[in-house]
């Protein structure tokens, strides 16, 4: 009677496929790594609107420049209560993936409001990983 299992040798052409497929995969995602960075700030950026959106929903406004972004997170002082939800519309107030603040612009100057990203150098401007990233970008 045959017992059930894996040989070795089985074993080995599994362990064999898996180095090859992993000398083609991990080369690709480490070369682009500020593609990723990126693209995860776009993704932010489109979650912070849609958190901006219900804001207004419930409040009839967006927060101020001055309120920021922190209105998502706890309601801003002297803001009406009602309608404020207990988690607030994000658990933390976000960063980008450069370990920099969103900037947010109310009124903005590229539409209703502004959400962007300064780029890895965290300064305005700029070309490739340092260019802003920002909303009116991504509609």
């Amino acid at each position: 009677m045959r017992s059930a299992g894996f040989t070795l040798i089985e074993i080995m052409v599994v362990v064999v496929i898996l180095g090859i497929l992993l000398s083609v995969v991990v080369p690709q995602v480490m070369n682009n790594p500020d593609k990723a960075r990126i693209q995860l700030a776009k993704q932010n950026i489109r979650a912070i609107e849609s958190a901006l959106d219900l804001y207004r929903l419930n409040h009839f406004k967006y927060p101020t420049t001055d309120e920021g972004l922190g209105a998502l997170v706890s309601p801003p002082g002297g803001a009406d209560l009602r309608g404020y939800p207990a988690g607030g519309y994000m658990k933390t107030k976000p960063m980008d993936p450069w370990n920099n603040e969103y900037v947010y612009l109310n009124p903005g100057t590229q539409g209703a409001i502004d959400i962007y990203s300064l780029g890895a150098d965290g300064q305005p401007g700029g070309d490739g990983i340092n260019a802003d990233i920002g909303n009116w970008e991504l509609n």
